[in-house]
């Protein structure tokens, strides 16, 4: 709930350099359990409900609009939710920086801004530059799960996956068009989008 906004809601602090100070994922959480990020919340469907499913797991949500912010807070309680922390950041190759190295278990990324003119092509996520900061808070054999209903970004983020020297594909299909996953959790903006005609494709990566 938005009300739980000091429960849930974690704020990224700078040092004097101008550089994030790293994140300590045991005193955020109070255990050592393991760490996934989600980088995009959209409305919170996956956070909230994934988290419940899995209380094994801390999660951490990444989200640069306060709109979402305050919806993904809708769906969440201290009491079903509270392995989950949000932080409103714009995601870049600084991710680098909130984490300690080699501190996160995997990252769910689902329908990152295509970005979709040619012009506009340097701001889209997936860059070799980001590919290595992930890499570097990326425990051995992490997986990076991806969803997107852009053909031509979904081209683009497996060329750059796999031009990447420190990710392979999981799957020798590279690009799937269901969700290898069990426990699939449909987003408001894929039910959405499937309406209207547009089908997801689903790449896993995993970090070698």
């Amino acid at each position: 709930m938005i009300s739980d906004r000091d429960f849930f809601i974690i704020k990224p602090q700078i040092n004097e350099q101008g550089k994030f100070i790293s994140l300590n994922p045991v005193d955020l959480f109070h255990n050592s359990h393991p760490l996934y990020l989600e980088i995009g919340c959209g409305k919170g469907e996956f956070i909230a409900r994934y988290s419940i499913l899995h209380p094994e797991y801390n999660y951490i949500g990444l989200e640069a609009a306060e709109k979402r912010i305050n919806n993904t807070l809708k769906k969440l309680t201290p009491e079903q939710n509270p392995n989950v922390r949000l932080m409103r950041l714009y995601v870049d190759n600084s991710i680098c920086q909130l984490f300690p190295a080699e501190s996160v278990s995997g990252v769910f990324i689902q329908y990152p801004d295509p970005w979709p003119k040619r012009k506009h092509h340097r701001r889209r996520l997936i860059q070799q530059e980001f590919l290595t900061s992930l890499a570097m808070i990326l425990k051995p054999l992490a997986q990076v799960q991806i969803t997107t209903d852009n053909s031509d970004y979904a081209a683009w983020i497996l060329d750059e996956f796999l031009a990447h020297p420190s990710f392979i594909s999981v799957y020798e299909e590279l690009m799937l068009k269901e969700s290898p996953f069990e426990e699939h959790i449909p987003t408001w903006y894929e039910s959405e989008q499937r309406r209207q005609g547009f089908e997801p494709q689903y790449m896993l990566f995993k970090r070698i």
